[in-house]
């Protein structure tokens, strides 16, 4: 029987903050964001079973202190529920990373106690959305947002920026949706990284200005590098 996920990473000190934590890869998306930086994993299939994942998980008590859900987009796989159960039994902390296509399984996972953190994608503003991700899942985005902002689940909203795709303007726009939508905290901007495999084809991103001059009262703009 295939498996969901794609590839596991054993250790990481990068991807969940101030925690030692595995990575599980999703395999499958329901976006084509053209500056994907995982096109095998967006376009491949499941490598390992979900048992296989639960093995290596039992095998990493007390050595991690987390486990990362990414992709792909992780949150299409009904199987992470189950997962998530008994990774939260074994004592892990849970990070989830999202496009934020599928509030009904982010609501499900917080409401049982099932995820500590969440990494919300923010693509582009709705006239952008189709374009960029070449999906119409901007209102489930924005219902995700809502959720999130409502819960007390700690999370962050990121941007991957290439110059083509979203402007230092745009940037400025999607500071203030996220004002209107009382977003408060940390909003990471990720610069396109030039010169690595993409699910799409680009041109050379260019410098978008000064990130840090975009924060706002309640929303500190962060380039994470």
């Amino acid at each position: 029987m295939q498996g969901a996920i794609y590839s596991i990473s054993p250790i990481t000190l990068l991807d969940y903050p101030g925690k030692t934590a595995c990575i599980l890869w999703f395999a499958g998306c329901n976006m084509r964001c053209t500056y994907c930086y995982n096109p095998d994993i967006v376009l491949g299939k499941g490598r390992m079973s979900i048992a296989q994942a639960l093995e290596f998980l039992r095998s990493r008590r007390g050595l991690l202190q987390g486990v990362v859900l990414s992709g792909g987009e992780c949150t299409l796989h009904p199987t992470i529920l189950p997962l998530l159960e008994a990774a939260k039994e074994y004592g892990f902390d849970v990070k989830v990373d999202t496009n934020g296509s599928r509030p009904k399984v982010l609501e499900a996972l917080i409401t049982r106690n099932l995820v500590d953190y969440i990494a919300l994608d923010f693509k582009a503003l709705a006239h952008r959305y189709q374009a960029i991700t070449k999906s119409a899942l901007f209102p489930e985005f924005v219902e995700s947002l809502v959720l999130l902002n409502r819960s007390n689940v700690t999370f962050e909203v990121r941007t991957t920026v290439h110059s083509e795709l979203i402007t230092h303007e745009d940037l400025q726009t999607m500071v203030r949706f996220l004002q209107e939508k009382a977003y408060k905290g940390r909003y990471y901007i990720q610069r396109y990284v030039n010169g690595v495999p993409v699910l799409g084809t680009l041109g050379w991103s260019l410098n978008n200005g000064n990130l840090s001059a975009l924060s706002v009262d309640g929303i500190q703009v962060v380039e994470r590098r």
